[in-house]
């Protein structure tokens, strides 16, 4: 009795059974092998530019007999060019040329890919708005880096100045502790025209160290250089600086591979000499322009360490529109804390990272008169598209985008190609 029920039943699924031709469930879908023939041959630079000729020109002719090369000979093929008419907000499409193999036959059934292609001689640009103001970059030959595991101060600074050139009107490497130490005393120290002291932005590239001028060592010696750091807040202010750390705790060190060169950090990395945290507070305190008879070392840590941080909205937003794209969260271990807000009389701006428990990973604390300190408190190794992320988040500078389009009465700028595949034979 058990069998024959199973019987019944084998014989009754398979008269009612619905299956799936074999040519479905053996062969790629036709719109799959249109699209990828429409890639293959634009690469090839067989698809712009035959479609933009007249339709004599004998690059047709070569088209259509690379389409029967790449396509299997069982496939029936129509490949249709469009013009693009735009009137108000409504685009229609006009026919422009058809090229097929068809004889009259007919397929099983048929499937389409399209695909826009434009004029070889339009250019598309983007020109980003300037920000006011010089980038100078420390790139000192004569002083050593530190939290920047793999990499150099210098590698950092040629890296930095690629993402960031095009949005100033000039950039300015600082290639010695000299140049420092005169830029520290409001002179220029380049031949660029454009060069302007004033409003620009200084960019530490040695992590937790900074470079030291030999006179300005001469002069602070007797502070453990946090008088140098106080300074450096001092100038901030002064010349209404945006003064950048790129990661760790900032102005932990100072360095001069000269001037410095019996000393090492503990962890022996010579021409460096240890300020610890006194350094970050001294400045904070110059940038809030604190009388210097009033000033008193300061050694206490004021960094936190929350851990893994998230990007802000706003983070999100200007990753996608100028195209950097550090990773949405990071680890911290060196961010600065709400509470130097109220102390320092700043505010916290264009934080990349969700502040978490008041703590920030890296934003851009702007001082209420003049000057900021940009802070990137994450743990090494660098990413240096977070500082770039950081920065371009505070100034957004606006890009204008633009079409080079063709003088009136030449062929369109963008034509739309169907490729419509059919498949001969079988039911």
């Amino acid at each position: 009795m058990v069998i024959l029920i199973l019987a019944v039943a084998f014989i009754a699924a398979t008269l009612y059974a619905v299956l799936p031709s074999p040519r479905q469930i053996s062969s790629p879908s036709l719109r799959q092998v249109a699209l990828t023939t429409l890639q293959v041959l634009d690469t090839e630079k067989a698809l712009t530019e035959t479609v933009f000729k007249e339709t004599t020109d004998q690059a047709w002719i070569d088209l259509q007999i690379a389409l029967s090369a790449t396509l299997p000979p069982n496939i029936i093929y129509n490949l249709t060019a469009y013009d693009l008419v735009q009137i108000g907000n409504i685009v229609t499409y006009s026919k422009f040329h058809t090229i097929t193999n068809s004889k009259g036959g007919t397929g099983t059934y048929s499937e389409a890919a399209s695909y826009l292609v434009t004029s070889t001689n339009v250019t598309f640009t983007i020109a980003p708005q300037k920000i006011s103001g010089t980038l100078y970059i420390l790139n000192c030959s004569d002083a050593n880096g530190w939290w920047i595991t793999g990499y150099t101060s210098q590698s950092l600074a040629a890296d930095l100045r690629n993402l960031l050139s095009p949005y100033f009107n000039t950039t300015v490497m600082v290639q010695n502790t000299a140049q420092l130490g005169s830029l520290l005393n409001g002179n220029k120290i380049s031949s660029l025209p454009h060069e302007n002291v004033a409003k620009a932005v200084i960019l530490n590239t040695f992590g937790e160290a900074v470079p030291i001028p030999s006179s300005y060592a001469d002069m602070y010696y007797q502070d453990s250089y946090a008088r140098y750091c106080y300074e450096l807040g001092k100038r901030t202010n002064q010349y209404n600086w945006t003064w950048v750390s790129i990661v760790g705790y900032p102005f932990y060190y100072v360095s001069n591979i000269v001037k410095l060169s019996a000393s090492q950090n503990s962890w022996g990395i010579y021409g460096m000499v240890d300020v610890g945290p006194a350094g970050l507070n001294s400045f904070l305190r110059g940038l809030d322009v604190e009388n210097y008879p009033s000033y008193s070392y300061n050694g206490a840590w004021i960094t936190g360490s929350p851990g893994v941080v998230y990007f802000s909205a706003g983070a999100s937003y200007y990753s996608n529109y100028y195209g950097i794209y550090p990773s949405p969260y990071q680890t911290a271990t060196r961010t600065l804390p709400s509470w130097i807000q109220g102390t320092y009389h700043t505010t916290a701006m264009a934080s990349v990272f969700n502040p978490v428990s008041g703590w920030y990973a890296a934003a851009t604390f702007k001082h209420t008169g003049t000057g900021a300190l940009t802070a990137i408190g994450l743990t090494r190794i660098p990413d240096i598209r977070v500082t770039a992320l950081a920065l371009l988040m505070y100034y957004r500078p606006t890009l204008y985008k633009s079409k080079l389009t063709l003088t009136s009465g030449e062929r369109p700028t963008q034509r739309l190609v169907v490729l419509q595949l059919s498949q001969q034979g079988g039911s």
